[in-house]
């Protein structure tokens, strides 16, 4: 039988990152620039390790070979991958403009690689921080290019002002950056795919450019438009003391926030469920045993554990790959919700 899985994280040096996720998040960093925390990871380029238990000292993808079905819930194929990438971030600098492919595209060009949803909750931001969410509107491919070759990218880029509590989808296609001063969490899926259009002219750590990607970025950057560039506002649903705030949800993944103030059974869990503690504290109780979690720790909850009580004062965001009908438009619908409530405010498909 599982029980609640800690992870280790795997840190990666960024030449845009700093000292946050150590002084903000309590995390162990290796680096003066770790710019990523990959909390909850089964990529060639990054493992976690689970840090309690049974399983302590192994790493995800050697616990998925064993214990497949009871962690995700279904055995897995053989070359199938963990669907999702969960990590800190912390961009002391500015990361560099990009976009991420969709899957067909990826699966081509990327040796069957994944392609690359993900979505950023907002942990800190100094005042006036932005983040760069899609383009300028009515921007043409042609424009972007010029506006490329004349070094003024940025005018044709479109910034999003931030701060804590803040929720943006970054879907596929979607050019995106992240300014400097801020941490977020990010959730997305399993894929390091990352086309770079422009890096401010800057060199790596090792004293060398950056490769860029244009070519590849200007066959999958979405030129029309297709996706809301605004922080999404999310809707709430109380159990309780406690709130349930959806803000994200497509085949990939869902991102939630828990205000956990009192405990909360969660019963009938069809799919595992990963925790990240972004504030406070507390415990989960399951099978007569405490598992505590405090302030930048990272959980998952096997799939076959349907019942298990979370416990304390915390924010936790939470995500596992929802029923979009079942798990999102049934359940706000039922809080009294219409559809159009619904697809104003949560980022859904």
């Amino acid at each position: 039988m599982l029980y609640p899985l800690f992870f280790e994280a795997d840190y990666k040096e960024r030449v845009w990152g700093g000292t946050s996720l150590r002084d903000r998040l309590n995390k162990n960093i290796p680096y003066e620039h770790t710019g990523e925390s990959w909390e909850v990871a089964c990529h060639e380029n990054g493992n976690s390790i689970i840090r309690n238990g049974l399983l302590k000292g192994i790493t995800l993808k050697e616990a998925l070979k064993i214990h497949g079905k009871e962690i995700i819930g279904k055995d897995m194929k053989e070359g199938e991958k963990f669907p999702l990438l969960i990590k800190f971030i912390d961009a002391k600098d500015k990361l560099s403009v990009q976009v991420h492919p969709e899957d067909a595209y990826a699966m081509v060009h990327e040796d069957g690689e994944l392609g690359k949803s993900e979505a950023w909750y907002i942990l800190d931001a100094k005042p006036g921080a932005k983040l760069i969410a899609g383009l300028q509107d009515r921007v043409t491919k042609e424009d972007f290019v010029k506006a490329l070759e004349k070094g003024q990218l940025e005018q044709v880029l479109h910034e999003v002002e931030v701060q804590a509590g803040d929720v943006i989808n970054i879907p596929a296609g979607f050019v995106h950056a992240i300014e400097d001063g801020i941490m977020l969490a990010e959730i997305q899926q399993n894929s390091d795919t990352t086309y770079r259009v422009y890096d401010w002219n800057r060199v790596g750590l090792d004293g060398k450019s950056r490769e860029l990607h244009v070519d590849k970025s200007l066959d999958v950057i979405d030129f029309e438009g297709k996706h809301p560039k605004d922080i999404a506002k999310g809707l709430c649903i109380k159990k309780g003391k406690n709130d349930i705030i959806y803000y994200v949800a497509n085949s990939y993944f869902s991102l939630e926030q828990l205000n956990l103030n009192e405990p909360m059974m969660v019963t009938e869990q069809k799919t595992y469920r990963i925790y990240m503690c972004v504030n406070g504290e507390g415990k989960v109780l399951y099978n007569g045993q405490s598992y505590p979690f405090t302030l930048g720790d990272t959980f998952m909850i096997p799939a076959e554990i349907d019942t298990y009580t979370l416990e304390g004062h915390a924010t936790l965001v939470q995500t596992y790959i929802p029923d979009i009908q079942k798990d999102i438009l049934d359940v706000l619908q039922a809080a009294g919700y219409t559809l159009e409530d619904i697809h104003k405010h949560v980022r859904i498909g």
